[in-house]
């Protein structure tokens, strides 16, 4: 086949397309690339525009302009060799330029300059190293970002590779699916002559780089360096009957013994190995008086069996039952490392390798404050109609900001950014954090009285209520009185700006939906006023014990896998919240709470979910909240962030109207109609993912009619409404016109913004090939496990080696951080409107919001200084009325004693 193209080409010169013109044929290359470049000329006399003769020619407008540019390029270099050789004889630069059809004498000048030649031949010198990386590496990424890394031109770039498609040099793009997003990035692959579409498709993870770190292509790893095992001798287990169950979950560890280190930290969540064998799992934390002999004490709530590693869990094993040393513990961890890089510590923190902070004291502060819809549903209307206002209220402000933005170029990304994360928040429906609520860690306090807390960031003798996530109703709130004076807390949980874990009775656990210590966390909201209603504790959940329902080792009936478990919350966790938004008794709720607590711990402890179900009577509930036995979400806050799947589609291109509505400002979608192969054979059309609330465009068509919704639907359809007129907005800007004057008055800053966006866009070739190694990866351990990972393991692992993969090639964004004098430059118009897009995508926006903005800022208005005085009396503080109005301190304060 490709002997066949290879003798076609040598007749045509340039591949021939299937559109309406073929290129003229014969003779040498001379003669075919003087005879393309003039049949180019002919077009454009006729009033043809590249994009149609390359549409005629059956090439897209990019794989035009390369064979064009590489036409003119060669021959550029055979005028050069003419006129050298003519002027070797002795022929005059006039007599030179009309041997070669008429040039002027400056034209022959400027193919006899110094460095004609050598810049001539700059493209075959392209397109060798190509073909040199083609031989040395199979297959290479030629898309966006490579020639940023090579330090050419797109054009040039672009230009090598058009050269060697003409010599049986194929070029495929292929989709590489985004872990973590589930969306696709696009790589354009050179490949060796004969390669096809599949081949590249089917090896992908054999595409290398063409500037590329030192990378191990052998077999994928998850980037966990072999842990330290600790001797189980040195371990002390508090079983049940020793009072393990107070503080299950917690591992004392002795201070001082340099191979159980957590840093500086007070506590973290860890995983510990064990004998090589097993592991511990747990919130570690600091104690200066464990038994002698004791480096480690376990507390549990299971019973003394005479077998330490009973209460421990066995390492991740892959289908062959060998230890999986790539993810040992089956969660995202962390190692302690000294100086040289080697593990010193047995402490795996739970948390991203790429987030040193995450898993220890200080991190679970830095958690979003924000309130979900499981949460607030379940309280009074109006205080969900507060906080939903809050939050629609800052999104105005900010959407008031950028409008009011000095750059138009940048107003209009910013609001088109503005309108995408509007439209995301008109789905997951959270609302503002209420006065002073913080996420915090649990541990157990034996010394608290039942209805206190240590909490030293909050003030000694408030009230507060502690709310976890997710959680069957108010009667799962408690209310504590903040104690900081407890002796036995201090010692163990030292007050400090980063102490964010608090200390509770262990008998507050059970009450907040059977938490325990080893990471559980909750939001503690202050509650002086009461605003946060709470119910006393069902009396038919006391003394239920979800192990009644556990089955016999030697039970026929199947254990529930982790996927079906998952299936089965989903299902209880939103008959639960139906029944709350209709007003279902304390009876019913106990029946549907009994069951979430059997089907959580199903597969922990192999309970017998179905015979729960039986008993508890779910079906009648469902068919009483639901509609139906077998019917499922039923509400706008259930049924809102649904998975549905809807036929898979792309944005209305430019040629059909663009992808937004002038009228409306919705973004407008066309389906692909593209078909993938059913299992049996057939095809069908591909879908992709959404949310049921994502598509439709009024929220009360989700609604069963409560008021509680009503206050939901209405805000979902104020925040589409919103983001429709941003994007409405960014149509009607125009783009502040490009001014060469101006780049020249500011050529270092110019110079400064290219190199920087340089650097920012190097990074997509190696994203890219990050995607690719932890792809392959992801697919290894799913077959090492023979198919059976849960979407929960599933996208623990993804995450594992997204992160890896991308230390081994070395991607990460680079921030683009403008100064001043490069935004003059940019308000002076230096910089072209697609160079600046391309510059806002890499840039903080944050920086980009506070240089854009005028330079007079006016006073605060009277409505914000109402605002800030109201959230005031609230109980909101300074620092978060000031982040909620966008306005610095100093100007609310001012604005504050001056209204």
């Amino acid at each position: 086949m490709i002997r066949t193209e290879e003798q076609h080409l040598a007749h045509y010169g340039i591949l021939r397309r299937s559109g309406r013109y073929p290129w003229g044929s014969g003779g040498s290359v001379t003669t075919r690339n003087r005879s393309f470049l003039d049949t180019i000329d002919i077009h454009r006399k006729q009033g043809m525009s590249d994009a149609e003769i390359a549409k005629n020619y059956g090439m897209t407008t990019v794989e035009f302009r390369g064979l064009r540019a590489n036409a003119r390029a060669r021959q550029k270099q055979t005028d050069i060799m003419t006129a050298e050789r003519l002027k070797a004889r002795g022929w005059s630069n006039g007599a030179i330029g009309e041997r070669m059809g008429g040039l002027n004498e400056s034209s022959v000048r400027a193919l006899l300059a110094p460095g004609a030649k050598d810049r001539a031949e700059a493209l075959q010198a392209t397109a060798k190293m190509l073909k040199d990386q083609v031989a040395e590496k199979g297959m290479v990424d030629v898309g966006k970002g490579v020639d940023n890394q090579l330090q050419i031109t797109r054009n040039r770039l672009d230009t090598a590779v058009a050269s060697l498609k003409e010599e049986g040099y194929p070029t495929h793009s292929i989709k590489i699916r985004q872990i973590g997003t589930d969306k696709y990035t696009t790589m354009k692959v050179l490949a060796p002559p004969g390669t096809t579409l599949g081949y590249v498709q089917r090896f992908r993870d054999q595409i290398r780089q063409i500037s590329e770190r030192s990378i191990d292509y052998g077999r994928s790893f998850l980037g966990i360096d072999p842990p330290i095992s600790v001797s189980s001798r040195r371990i002390q287990i508090n079983y049940k009957e020793d009072g393990g169950d107070k503080a299950d979950g917690v591992i004392f560890v002795r201070p001082g013994v340099k191979d159980l280190s957590i840093g500086k930290n007070n506590y973290g969540q860890v995983r510990i190995m064990v004998d090589n064998t097993h592991y511990l799992k747990g919130m570690a934390v600091y104690k200066d008086d464990l038994p002698a002999g004791a480096d480690l004490v376990f507390n549990t709530n299971k019973a003394n069996t005479g077998r330490k590693k009973d209460v421990m869990k066995e390492l991740e094993k892959d289908k062959e039952g060998n230890v999986d040393l790539d993810n040992p513990f089956g969660s995202i961890v962390r190692q302690v490392h000294d100086e040289k890089g080697n593990v010193s510590s047995a402490m795996n923190i739970v948390g991203s390798p790429t987030k040193p902070e995450s898993g220890v004291e200080g991190s679970w502060d830095t958690w979003s404050r924000t309130l979900s819809s499981q949460m607030l549903s379940k309280q009074d209307p109006k205080l969900a109609q507060q906080q939903l206002d809050l939050t629609f209220e800052r999104r105005l402000i900010e959407l008031d900001q950028i409008s009011k933005l000095t750059n138009p170029t940048v107003r209009k990304d910013l609001l088109t950014k503005f309108a995408d994360q509007t439209d995301a928040a008109s789905v997951h429906l959270k609302a503002a954090a209420l006065p002073r609520q913080a996420n915090r860690v649990l541990l157990p306090i034996s010394s608290m009285k039942p209805n206190e807390i240590y909490a030293p960031s909050f003030r000694n003798g408030e009230r507060v209520v502690l709310i976890r996530h997710p959680h069957g109703g108010t009667f799962e709130i408690p209310e504590l009185v903040v104690n900081n004076k407890n002796r036995q807390a201090r010692k163990l949980l030292p007050p400090g700006p980063r102490m964010d874990a608090v200390g509770i009775h262990h008998s507050v656990a059970e009450r907040l939906s059977g938490a325990d210590f080893d990471g559980d966390t909750v939001l503690v909201i202050p509650n002086n006023k009461g605003s946060i209603k709470r119910t006393p504790a069902l009396e038919d959940l006391k003394g239920f014990d979800p192990q009644s329902y556990k089955l016999p080792d030697n039970s026929p009936i199947p254990r529930i896998t982790s996927a079906r478990k998952q299936q089965e919350m989903g299902k209880i966790s939103n008959l639960i919240t139906d029944m709350s938004l209709h007003g279902a008794d304390a009876d019913e709720l106990a029946r549907a709470v009994k069951h979430s607590m059997v089907v959580i711990d199903s597969e922990k402890h192999t309970l017998d979910f179905v015979q729960s179900e039986k008993d508890h009577g779910i079906a009648s509930l469902k068919e009483k909240y639901q509609g139906g036995k077998r019917a499922g979400a039923s509400t706008l806050i259930s049924r809102a962030g649904s998975e549905i799947r809807v036929p898979e589609r792309k944005v209305r291109p430019a040629s059909q109207g663009g992808p937004i509505d002038p009228i409306t400002g919705r973004r407008v979608f066309v389906e692909t109609g593209r078909t993938i192969p059913t299992r049996t054979g057939g095809r069908r059309l591909a879908v992709t993912k959404s949310q049921r609330l994502a598509e439709t465009e009024d929220a009360f068509t989700l609604s069963s009619g409560t008021r509680m919704e009503a206050v939901y639907a209405r805000h979902s359809n104020k925040l589409k409404a919103m983001a429709n007129t941003a994007r409405k907005e960014a149509e009607a800007t125009v783009s502040k016109p490009y001014s060469p004057s101006a780049k020249k008055v500011y050529s270092k800053e110019v110079a400064s913004l290219n190199a920087k966006l340089n650097l920012a866009k190097k990074n997509a070739p190696l994203e890219r090939q990050a995607q690719l190694i932890a792809n392959e990866t992801v697919s290894i351990k799913r077959q090492a496990h023979a198919g059976k990972m849960d979407p929960a393991e599933v996208k623990k692992i993804k995450q594992l080696a997204l992160n890896q993969a991308r230390i081994r090639t070395g991607a990460h964004k680079d921030r683009i951080e403008l100064t001043q004098a490069e935004w003059d430059a940019i308000q002076a118009g230096a910089i072209s409107t697609h160079k600046l897009s391309e510059i806002l995508n890499h840039s903080n926006p944050d920086t980009v919001k506070r240089l854009a903005m005028p330079k007079t800022q006016p006073k605060m208005s009277s409505a914000k200084i109402a605002r800030a005085q109201s959230m005031l009396a609230a109980g909101y503080t300074q620092a978060e009325i000031a982040a909620h109005l966008g306005v610095g301190l100093t100007t609310l304060k001012e604005g504050i004693s001056n209204g």
